[in-house]
């Protein structure tokens, strides 16, 4: 089931700006928001739009229902759109269902330790607040991503650590407060065999690292760069079948919100080579940023070429202002620069192109 929308635009796409980047203006104009659509049952599982400008490009605007596919399916998804639309006859990579490759054992057989789906009160009120939500994008050049390595233990890497650590002090939590890194793990080759090439549904767990708000705010990088590592290390074949009968045991949990970050590598499911017939887009990702169950627990990095021509990663981020604030000081601390840069609801992507 889904929903099916076009329209024109009286503007051109150097109107929106020089960075195209979250958060975008005139979302709601860009995807129709279907009356009920934002729920998971008895919902269009797909919402396209689009929007013709008056330069002769185009906006695609897409909400997909998590419940139905992951980012990798929702790329492989509008890459076959792509090839059809380019002539192609069937798509390369053919879509799989064969949801039964990750059914739970009977009876369920939890045999690890999932922090990721703790049950933690918010007693003290430190869930991000739905009011006074500031969103910003920042640009991260890639040769900056590569100089806060040199100084890190060679088996470490990304920037993820230094988001999280960013955050933290930036939301200032009770130094005893225990925060959670969600690291996203796609587990189609963790299986033995591994699932199907064209498996669409969600195939990806979240091993969690875990710390005092104190210990993260202190301790060197490397410190959280470390819990990071562990915590992917674990998902093994064993790691992915315990969480399924998890899942079914306690009746599909979601997974921790509750002083808990997530960060989403788009570059590993490559939007940006969507292809619709009139080349790879300028933008390709989310519309805005801090998307989910509770807003500001996930992010993204989103491949990014800035007006200079410099690569490297569009990090969108939602976040109360003040909150804000002191993360754009961590992070121009953390890197070494003055990064100020423009962000928070659905999993939404905007495609646009000249």
């Amino acid at each position: 089931m889904y929903e099916n929308e076009q329209a024109d635009a009286d503007v051109t796409l150097e109107e929106f700006g020089d960075a195209l980047q979250p958060p975008f203006p005139c979302f709601d104009e860009l995807l129709f928001d279907v009356p009920g659509s934002s729920d998971i049952l008895d919902t269009p599982l797909l919402l396209i739009q689009l929007t013709r400008l008056n330069c002769g490009g185009f906006i695609l605007a897409v909400r997909m229902n998590h419940a139905i596919c992951d980012a990798q399916g929702l790329v492989q998804f509008l890459n076959a759109v792509g090839e059809l639309a380019r002539g192609a006859s069937v798509p390369s990579i053919l879509p799989v269902w064969r949801r039964e490759l990750l059914e739970a054992m009977i009876p369920p057989q939890v045999s690890y330790t999932h922090h990721e789906y703790d049950d933690v009160p918010d007693t003290r009120g430190t869930i991000l607040p739905f009011s006074d939500l500031s969103h910003r994008s920042f640009f991260i050049p890639s040769s900056e991503i590569a100089d806060l390595r040199p100084s890190l233990p060679l088996h470490l890497r990304g920037c993820t650590a230094c988001l999280w650590r960013c955050r933290t002090i930036a939301l200032d939590p009770d130094p005893e407060e225990e925060m959670r890194m969600l690291c996203i793990v796609n587990c189609r080759n963790k299986l033995n065999p591994p699932l199907p090439k064209g498996y669409y549904g969600n195939a990806i767990v979240f091993p969690a690292a875990i710390t005092t708000a104190g210990k993260l705010s202190t301790n060197p990088l490397a410190y959280a760069l470390d819990l990071i590592k562990k915590a992917k290390a674990c998902t093994t074949e064993e790691y992915v079948k315990s969480v399924l009968d998890l899942l079914v045991a306690r009746g599909r949990p979601h997974f921790t919100v509750v002083r808990s970050f997530i960060v989403s590598d788009l570059a590993k499911v490559r939007p940006g080579d969507i292809d619709f017939g009139w080349g790879k887009p300028i933008y390709s990702g989310p519309a805005i940023g801090g998307i989910g169950a509770i807003p500001g627990t996930l992010s993204f990095y989103v491949p990014y070429k800035n007006g200079k021509g410099e690569e490297g990663m569009v990090v969108p981020m939602c976040l109360p202002a003040a909150a804000m604030d002191r993360f754009e000081c961590e992070l121009n601390a953390a890197l070494g620069g003055d990064k100020k840069n423009d962000p928070a609801d659905k999993y939404e992507y905007v495609i646009s192109r000249l």
